[in-house]
């Protein structure tokens, strides 16, 4: 899978690393910070990434720069390096879960082959660069890009197989 699933233009091509990895990179949010100097307003911008290989692990990262492509960059390394490993039945999750992260919410529940993915926002990228391909969702609470991607992060690594449950309970 080469790198074609990025949404967001850097003006840049993709790096020999970048292609060669299969790495799915999306921004979710980029903020613009305005602070008010003598001379006027500087603004400084942080942008929300998540990156996943599309098999089962997924990873979030926050950077922040004075330019937009160093805070998506700087946001997409942080992904890399913070990368987890989700339990996947299929193309879909092996049961309900509800993840939580400060105010936001987010309820995953396991669909049939040809339902999709049924999510919108930052729930959706986590779930697409994850390898989740059938899945209905919904988002609580806050609405804030940052908790909401964190609790559906939250919600896929509570995400237990069967069979790991059953090994424990023996």
């Amino acid at each position: 899978m080469t790198n074609n699933n990025r949404s967001f233009s850097s003006g840049r091509g993709p790096s020999d690393n970048e292609a060669d990895s299969g790495m799915i990179e999306k921004v979710v949010y980029i903020n613009r910070c305005a602070k008010v100097v003598k001379g006027g307003r500087r603004f400084s911008f942080s942008a929300l990434a998540v990156v996943g290989d599309g098999k089962g692990n997924v990873g979030i990262g926050y950077g922040k720069a004075n330019e937009v492509p160093d805070a998506i960059r700087k946001s997409t390394e942080h992904a890399k390096k913070h990368m987890v490993p989700v339990k996947l039945k299929g193309d879909t999750i092996p049961h309900e879960v509800l993840g939580e992260f400060d105010g936001g919410k987010v309820f995953l529940r396991p669909a049939t082959p040809g339902t999709g993915l049924i999510a919108g926002g930052g729930v959706r990228a986590v779930l697409e660069a994850a390898g989740v391909h059938n899945v209905l969702t919904k988002s609580m609470g806050s609405k804030n890009h940052i908790a909401v991607v964190h609790a559906t992060l939250n919600g896929l690594r509570k995400l237990r197989m069967a069979v790991d449950i059953k090994a424990v309970r023996s």
